[in-house]
């Protein structure tokens, strides 16, 4: 149908175009946008949209004549001098020297910059006068990310983190400060990763008080790469809904959007997900993961989540697999993110892998918190790891390294009950052994191998008769009767190896039975 004209049309004052615009029929001398520049206004990026110098520049560049007369806008409320909601950027650079000390606290390494945190704190009152004003100024640009790999705890494949340098963690660091008592209150008390006054313990405390209650069925749920899935766009939504300083929003996205230097010093732009290995990436994995958090608490799940592990507990096999499918289909369209199918299931919880943890749940109706397979194996593979025949260190000190990691270990799995009295007794068997061996390198011949022997309360015939008869490894003689004998327990407990039997015995005597950690629960959002 072809276009009716008035024949009064009424002709707005003012200056008029002097060339017409091609392709586009003018109706009534207003200003006519042409298609292809409305589709390019409506895609503009978050970066664009946060600068409108380069919104109208891309406008130029996508055919628009910057000749053309503007339109007149709607005036608007002028904007407040400051902003006063919470995490505002003045914020974030007034706590820049606690985050200096929180990163040295670490004592990580340098990121691509090659910067470490001794030269950082060298020139800390010049570096940080500098970053606080290109803060304020919204001039600041965060570094590339160093790409380190680390084998995954499994042992299967490896795990990829982030290094950023020791400058943008400071400022990772002070956003994090700032952000997290704004989020902190809201996140659901089932959520335990990464949050103060909570941790492994809390976690598994929980799980355990739910198959006490029956709940014999656990759908392990397991996001696949989630680190490195996370969607940029649904993230800033996100947290656009509580900070008010479009500042903070704007540095929170230059973030995110960080190069990678790979090992091979490849640089690989970042387009979805958060470098694991900074201050504020787990902050963030929370704030993603509420939404699924106050979901399963929506449909009345029991459910235990650290990171992106989540156990959901069921009375079914049956209603284990409908939640499994359902929560899936939850996390996949709603949240934009995938299951690791090689490690979710719904089975036993005796049977899975939960923190270091499996839970069993006894005839009497107790539940033992037992340590997983993949812990034990893990234990005995780092021992073996500190305790090498060829390392060329004397006993104390090697006792002193081994002690190390036991008690941070034992910080770890106190929260054991007394089921695993058999597995840390084999353990502690297998470090003296190991000890014992070193010890027989120490002293080389078989000759001062006896005489040693003796001295320790061996009966001379017995030791020269076990030291030479027959052709023996070293870790072969290492378990001999004799040698047992020789270098008792007592010998390594006077030299002040750690026992983990004997500090587990006091941990259970001392609360005489496990106790579940009480947790504050808070009603569910309206």
């Amino acid at each position: 149908m072809a276009q009716q004209k008035s024949e009064n049309r009424i002709v707005p004052e003012g200056r008029r175009k002097t060339v017409p615009t091609l392709g586009v029929e003018r109706l009534g001398g207003g200003r006519a946008v042409p298609v292809k520049g409305e589709d390019q206004q409506l895609k503009l990026s978050f970066a664009t949209a946060e600068n409108p110098r380069a919104a109208r520049g891309a406008a130029g560049e996508a055919g628009v004549d910057p000749s053309a007369p503007k339109t007149r806008k709607v005036p608007k409320a002028k904007d407040k001098q400051s902003v006063t909601g919470p995490a505002r950027m003045e914020e974030v650079v007034e706590g820049l020297i606690e985050a200096f000390d929180k990163v040295a606290a670490n004592k990580g390494a340098p990121g691509p910059d090659g910067q470490s945190i001794k030269w950082v704190r060298a020139h800390l009152p010049e570096v940080l006068a500098k970053l606080g004003q290109s803060l304020l100024r919204e001039t600041y640009q965060p570094g590339d990310i160093r790409r380190v790999w680390i084998p995954k705890g499994g042992g299967k494949g490896q795990r990829g983190l982030g290094i950023p340098n020791v400058v943008d963690r400071i400022v990772q660091e002070a956003v994090r400060r700032v952000l997290e008592p704004v989020y902190e209150p809201e996140f659901h008390p089932s959520s335990h990763g990464f949050r103060p006054g909570r941790g492994c313990q809390t976690a598994i405390a929980e799980a355990k008080g739910y198959v006490e209650e029956g709940l014999e069925v656990v759908v392990d749920i397991d996001l696949e790469r989630f680190f490195d899935r996370v969607h940029h766009q649904r993230l800033m939504s996100k947290l656009a809904k509580r900070v008010e300083d479009r500042r903070v929003l704007s540095l929170i996205g230059r973030m995110l959007k960080a190069a990678v230097v790979l090992p091979e010093g490849v640089k690989v732009a970042t387009e979805e997900g958060v470098p694991q290995g900074g201050p504020l990436s787990p902050l963030l994995s929370n704030i993603v993961l509420d939404e699924l958090d106050w979901e399963l608490a929506k449909r009345g799940h029991r459910f235990v989540r650290y990171a992106d592990d989540s156990n959901i507990y069921v009375g079914s096999e049956r209603a284990g697999r409908r939640v499994m499918e359902s929560v899936e289909r939850f996390i996949s369209s709603r949240l934009r993110l995938k299951i690791n199918v090689a490690k979710s299931a719904v089975a036993r919880p005796e049977t899975r892998h939960f923190l270091g943890y499996r839970l069993h749940r006894k005839e009497d109706g107790r539940v033992e918190i037992l340590l997983s397979e993949r812990s034990v194996k893990r234990l005995r593979e780092r021992i073996r790891e500190l305790t090498p025949r060829s390392r060329g260190e004397s006993l104390k000190a090697i006792i002193r390294t081994v002690n190390g990691y036991l008690l941070g270990w034992l910080g770890h799995f106190r929260v054991c009950t007394q089921g695993i009295e058999w597995v840390v007794s084999s353990v502690d068997a297998h470090i003296r052994r190991r000890l014992r061996a070193i010890v027989l390198k120490h002293w080389k011949r078989k000759r001062t191998i006896a005489r040693r022997l003796i001295r320790l309360g061996v009966k001379p015939r017995t030791a020269w008769r076990r030291v030479y008869e027959g052709r023996k490894s070293l870790w072969t003689l290492s378990h001999d009767p004799a040698v047992d004998r020789g270098l008792r327990n007592a010998y390594f407990a006077e030299r002040g190896l750690v026992s983990l039997r004997e500090r587990f015995k006091d941990i259970w005597a001392a609360i005489g039975a496990p106790v579940q950690l009480a947790l504050a629960l808070v009603p569910a959002r309206s």
